[in-house]
């Protein structure tokens, strides 16, 4: 992998998490939802930490997901999108749901929604073309 994409793809990762903390920061301290999910019948609190930490593992993720389609596959951008766009799905129907009050499910809902999207469009960046063909 060149430098350039390597660099690309951090600095999309970076992105989505800078997007991720400042939507967290506006609407849980300036707008003042309670960002709460439930689990099971235990209530808990999502911190900064807990949106950076998944904002990591998604991106990573993605990117790991995205290099083994690269070196598996003919069409690695369109299998990586479908997949990368079919768990975004997943992850609404799965995590805005648990969240305690209207507030903090579509908060969840957009924090899910801003990162997937950026990491879905900005990811599979294309690969640079080769001097030699």
């Amino acid at each position: 992998m060149t430098n350039n994409l390597l660099l690309g793809r951090a600095a999309v990762a970076a992105g989505a998490i800078v997007v991720a903390v400042v939507e967290f920061a506006l609407l849980h301290s300036a707008a003042g939802v309670d960002l709460a999910v439930t689990s099971g019948s235990s209530t808990r609190q999502i911190t900064v930490a807990a949106v950076i930490v998944a904002t990591v593992v998604a991106a990573l993720a993605g990117w790991a997901l995205l290099a083994a389609l690269e070196r598996l596959t003919n069409r690695p951008r369109v299998w990586w999108t479908s997949i990368a766009v079919a768990v975004l799905l997943l992850s609404l129907v799965v995590g805005p749901p648990s969240g305690v009050g209207g507030g903090a499910k579509a908060t969840l809902a957009l924090l899910h929604l801003s990162v997937g999207v950026i990491l879905i469009l900005g990811l599979p960046r294309p690969r640079p073309a080769r001097a030699n063909r």
